[in-house]
């Protein structure tokens, strides 16, 4: 057998193939490849197991990431995707959307040296993905039901991971969920091109096969009253995300061309759900675009406008690139697909023409100025305001947190922004104020990761099972 020590040395780090640009932005499909076993062996060997896992701590849900490619080194993908679901319930989804490079990557001890981090968050989706399709599901042959029923509220990924571990301990989990598909933001606000929608219903028939159950289009507080769930549950879960976009409070703001991200995202993804042509406010077929913000959501944004046949996007943003909060892959995805970045450029005004409709936005140079407190703060430089032309706008300056009416009609405290205050005091993790209250991701954290969203509805899952079975 050859030897494989310091597999590093002889095998250079390797992404999987994305689609060729030219194709790609043509429709909406999953632009990144996928590895054959061979390779992804070969990528999971360079992991030289420091002893240290710097890869694991930054984690959020602290995978056991040289366990499990371990495990793949050695062909036992059913083994490492089990392992891999002890930590986190819905990894092949992290392995798409996670940035992996501002996380396990980014720690990983080789990207401190001139090799490159192993290729973690690929291995993770490529083993999902093939035990899946092997027919591999949760060993829950050993769970006894305990006739405790828990109520969720949204079917976001908070709420997914809820279920699985609500499962896990044999706890019945109603899902309920205003949208007739499950996933909340990873089936409405992610774009098909980084999370095919497939992945998020076969999550669906896995954790039915669990037991879950879910009922869609179903509105709490509209359809189902909340109390009423508290009378007919043991314990509710809260996982209603963070849909208020921030409202920077730009003049013109108002005019005709002009659109708030997370409802542009959606609309776009509810259209395609449905096989429908794009709608006349999303033709911009030779029009000028400009995005303004610099997250994850705003790359969602500038590579959708692509697809939407723009005759250029450029994402507008107050800092450099390397204050930027969004995945350093999709600033590149963004750059080969053709939007111009311009950096630390101040937003003040969307310009109209007679007719009500954007023609330009007035930006101001800024420049960095560290004051001790976090990132480097922006301060305009006067005297350099310029107008960049524009047919459509697109604001994606962040989101925040709706509290339902009937969280505060039942006892849940808020914090001054509207987060639901979570683990207070004696309270067990993800508990509210309420003790058979609990909540966890964006509602509670503010706009945030997906995998943050996962660990906190895993712990949620946790915490409900030790309040009931105590």
């Amino acid at each position: 057998m050859p030897d494989k020590s310091f597999q590093f040395l002889h095998v250079e780090r390797q992404t999987p193939r994305t689609v060729p640009v030219a194709i790609r932005v043509l429709g909406y499909g999953e632009i990144a490849g996928d590895f054959a076993a061979p390779q992804a062996a070969g990528q999971a060997e360079r992991c030289i197991d420091c002893g240290n896992p710097y890869c694991e701590h930054a984690c959020p849900v602290h995978n056991y990431i040289p366990n499990w490619l371990k495990l793949v080194q050695d062909g036992r993908i059913l083994e490492a995707a089990t392992l891999m679901h002890e930590t986190n319930p819905l990894p092949e989804i992290c392995g798409r959307v996670c940035p992996q490079d501002r996380l396990c990557e980014g720690s990983c001890t080789l990207e401190q040296t001139d090799f490159g981090s192993v290729t973690i968050g690929s291995i993770e989706r490529w083993v999902t993905d093939e035990a899946l399709r092997q027919g591999w599901r949760p060993d829950l042959s050993r769970v006894r039901e305990t006739g405790k029923r828990v109520a969720i509220v949204g079917a976001g990924p908070a709420g997914l991971a809820c279920a699985d571990r609500l499962r896990r301990a044999g706890i019945a989990a109603d899902v309920y969920d205003s949208q007739n598909e499950i996933g909340g933001l990873l089936t409405f606000g992610i774009p098909p091109f980084k999370l095919d929608k497939g992945v998020v219903r076969t999550r669906r028939d896995v954790l039915e096969g669990m037991g879950v159950r879910f009922l869609l289009g179903r509105e709490v507080g509209r359809d189902v009253e909340f109390g009423q769930l508290l009378d007919d549950y043991d314990a509710v879960f809260v996982g209603t995300g963070a849909y208020t976009y921030v409202d920077a409070e730009l003049p013109g703001r108002e005019l005709h061309g002009v659109h708030d991200a997370l409802p542009f995202l959606i609309a776009n993804t509810e259209r395609l759900l449905r096989d429908e042509p794009a709608p006349h406010a999303f033709d911009f077929r030779g029009k000028h675009v400009v995005v303004l913000g610099g997250g994850d959501t705003g790359m969602d944004c500038n590579r959708t406008a692509i697809r939407l046949g723009a005759a250029s996007v450029s994402c507008v943003y107050r800092r450099d690139e390397a204050n930027m909060p969004g995945s350093a892959r999709e600033v590149k995805y963004s750059r080969e697909e053709g939007v111009e970045f311009l950096f630390q450029r101040q937003p003040l005004q969307i310009l109209g023409d007679a007719e009500g409709k954007v023609r330009a936005v007035r930006v101001i140079d800024t420049t960095l100025v560290k004051d001790g407190h976090g990132r480097a703060r922006p301060q305009n430089v006067p005297g350099t305001e310029a107008e960049l032309p524009a047919d459509v706008v697109i604001q994606s300056f962040g989101f925040l947190p709706s509290p339902p009416d009937w969280l505060r009609s039942h006892g849940v405290a808020l914090d001054r922004s509207g987060r639901i205050v979570t683990g207070a005091g004696s309270s067990l993790p993800q508990q509210t104020s309420h003790p058979r209250i609990f909540a966890g991701g964006d509602n509670v954290r503010g706009a945030d990761l997906v995998v943050r969203a996962v660990y906190d509805g895993r712990e949620a899952g946790g915490s409900i099972a030790q309040a009931l079975l105590a």
